[in-house]
């Protein structure tokens, strides 16, 4: 009997972000990208999110690679988290190992992990699997597919894709290699969904070009572009549109600044000497003559584009007659921030052009067309949807019921949930815990739901500190118990709220329960602060006796 190919969704299932994929066949994992989320707007504190990777962890000394597909941050945001712990070579096309190095240098894991160069079309052999990676159109150059040979059948990993006929680089998606996996026969095909709603076709890059003309043309001073620091074909594009319209540009950013550097380096970002200027320079030179690109598309607070709009920016101000061009559309659960961001721009005096007004920017995923072009050309045996929340997995499923799978050949699964392959058949294996690991500050995985929770309170109602005095002989109070708010009321407008609070203590205090007198008097104060305010603070008592 043949051994069990499993795949393990370990991210990116059921969400966007954080994409991660684990190929398993007997005692040799695979790992395929290592990325990031970014936090929901009550996600209080959080900086970003990493996938629970303990399986990975639990089974480090079967790891034999990790391939990633492209060096957006959804899919190499964790890698320095996985490298940390996992002693494994990584596969990356040249300009995925670039933003990965600077990615690890930062983290100082650059020399202690090994890093393969490969390239579209190149087959590698990793454990038990033979990986051709094949070229994927997207919206960063160097993106790769992967058809994984294992003993138990061939899969194809598409990664992030469309199908664009005239990319920004003349390199489209490498359709003769998905026609040859389909003559191959095609055991699984796992393929993204984050556009499944979508559709049609997902427009090409090509028709920024025209759109950043008539930005160019028009604007009466500055331009500050905002896009992805990893999106390197964004880079090119204002490159080119500057040049077309005499303006210098700046990069602005530790993180655009670097990779620029890094892209020009390889040849991926192909602009003359001459063309670039430090932002110090940029900052003095006639407003018509500059063009600034930075981060901070999705209103980030921390980002230059978020400080900007709050006018708390060390380096620069926004001055009126500038005009910012956000190149990106905001990641689901970011739209609230961004709207935000967008109209603090407006009042700070910038002319703000954004995707709903001008195509300044489009899609690197695939829409539903596509998606059926794709299922036609690979003619998989079973089909998986990836990349996406639930309604595009779902979405996507019923794309593929459309183009004449069966139900009974599509895995509709989330993060944790094992698919198995055994003598050609699909079937569920067991559900593996697992759920979002917060990274806030230096710390991974220290903030669980109850500090969230707790956050939220926070938030939303504030807190109450009581400092309760105590003769240590009598256990009587000695004093009039000191009360500190925040975020709940201020005192001095709720003199009598707060007298209420200091007899409510008076009459609880009670030095016979026990050592339960603390937790008595906060679930007293809290009943009584609700039946007052409507409102549940959280209550803090400390008792000091002398």
């Amino acid at each position: 009997m043949s051994k069990i190919l499993r795949i393990i969704p370990i991210g990116g299932l059921g969400e966007i972000g954080k994409n991660m994929m684990v190929y398993e066949y007997g005692d040799n994992l695979l790992v395929v990208d290592a990325g990031l989320m970014f936090p929901e707007n009550d996600m209080l504190g959080i900086d970003y999110i990493i996938p629970d990777f303990q399986y990975v962890l639990q089974n480090r000394d079967k790891v034999r690679g990790v391939i990633v597909t492209h060096g957006h941050e959804d899919h190499t945001g964790a890698i320095n988290h996985l490298m940390e712990q996992v002693s494994a070579p990584i596969y990356a096309t040249p300009l995925t190992r670039g933003l990965l190095e600077v990615k690890l240098s930062r983290g100082g894991l650059l020399n202690q992990v090994k890093i393969n160069t490969v390239q579209a079309g190149d087959t590698i052999q990793v454990g038990p699997f033979q990986v051709e990676l094949f070229h994927v159109c997207h919206s960063i150059p160097d993106g790769v597919g992967l058809g994984i040979t294992t003993p138990a059948g061939l899969v194809v990993h598409t990664g992030d894709y469309k199908f664009d006929h005239t990319p920004v680089d003349n390199w489209p998606t490498d359709y003769a290699a998905l026609a040859r996996f389909a003559e191959k026969g095609v055991l699984a095909l796992l393929a993204d969904s984050t556009n499944a709603d979508k559709p049609g076709w997902t427009p090409s890059e090509r028709v920024i070009d025209p759109a950043f003309d008539e930005v160019f043309r028009s604007a009466p001073g500055r331009i500050i572009i905002a896009s992805f620091a990893s999106l390197i074909s964004r880079m090119q594009q204002v490159a080119n549109a500057a040049e077309r319209h005499q303006r210098k540009m700046a990069f602005v950013g530790t993180s655009m600044v670097e990779n620029a550097r890094m892209a020009r380096k390889l040849g991926y970002l192909d602009m003359p000497d001459e063309l670039l200027v430090p932002i110090e320079q940029a900052l003095k030179m006639p407003a018509r003559q500059v063009v600034l690109m930075t981060t901070g598309t999705q209103g980030e607070p921390t980002s230059i584009m978020g400080r900007l709009s709050t006018g708390t920016n060390r380096q620069f101000d926004l001055i009126e007659g500038d005009t910012v061009v956000l190149s990106s559309h905001p990641i689901p659960g970011n739209e609230e921030s961004v709207s935000r961001t967008i109209n603090r721009l407006f009042r700070r005096g910038a002319n703000v052009i954004y995707q709903a007004i001008a195509p300044v920017h489009v899609s690197g995923h695939a829409s539903q067309e596509e998606m059926k072009l794709l299922l036609h050309l690979v003619k998989p045996k079973h089909f998986i949807p990836i990349h996406g929340e639930l309604r595009h997995l779902k979405q996507h499923a019923n794309l593929a019921r459309t183009v004449g799978l069966d139900a009974e050949q599509i895995a509709v699964i989330e993060n944790g949930q094992v698919i198995e392959f055994s003598n050609g058949e699909m079937s569920l294996g067991e559900r593996l815990p697992g759920g979002y690991v917060f990274v806030d500050g230096s710390g991974v995985g220290e903030v669980g739901p109850t500090i969230m929770r707790e956050r939220e309170i926070l938030a939303r109602d504030g807190f109450v500190l009581v400092s309760i005095p105590l003769d240590r002989t009598s256990c009587r109070l000695k004093g009039t118990p000191e009360i500190i708010t925040r975020g709940f009321v201020q005192p001095r407008d709720a003199e009598d709220l707060m007298e209420g609070a200091r007899r409510v203590v008076s009459e609880t205090v009670d030095c016979t329960a026990n050592g339960r007198m603390q937790a008595d008097l906060e679930q007293t104060l809290k009943s009584y602060f609700y039946s007052r305010t409507k409102r549940r603070p959280m209550v803090f008592v400390t008792v000091s006796q002398s």
